[in-house]
């Protein structure tokens, strides 16, 4: 299985690229979900990893995939500028879902 990135930006396709990952810079709503509907019919690529602003473009596709696919499994990665979401979403999400608090954080 394959690992396929689809980037708004050209310097993390090039780092990717460097690490054997083919991918492409796309920067519109039609031009990702063309590229996504391609690489969805391509049975070989078992991870997509997607730059958070592309991510941003079709969020609704990125859920329908992570709850009907089994693969490809969508990564959403942070870009050359690094996480412009939350911060400890990954804790806070694994506290709501477990109902336990884990973080040392007050509030």
């Amino acid at each position: 299985m394959r690992f396929f990135l689809i980037s708004d930006n050209i310097d993390t396709q090039i780092g990717l690229r460097l690490a054997g990952i083919k991918g492409v810079v796309v920067h519109e709503r039609d031009e990702v979900l063309k590229v996504l509907d391609e690489v969805l019919k391509d049975k070989s690529i078992g991870v997509i990893l997607m730059t958070q602003k592309i991510a941003q473009l079709i969020p609704n596709e990125i859920r329908d995939l992570k709850l009907n696919a089994s693969l490809p499994l969508v990564f959403v990665i942070p870009d050359r500028h690094g996480w412009k979401g939350e911060r400890n979403f990954i804790t806070r999400y694994i506290e709501e879902a477990i109902g336990v608090k884990i973080s040392g954080e007050s509030g």
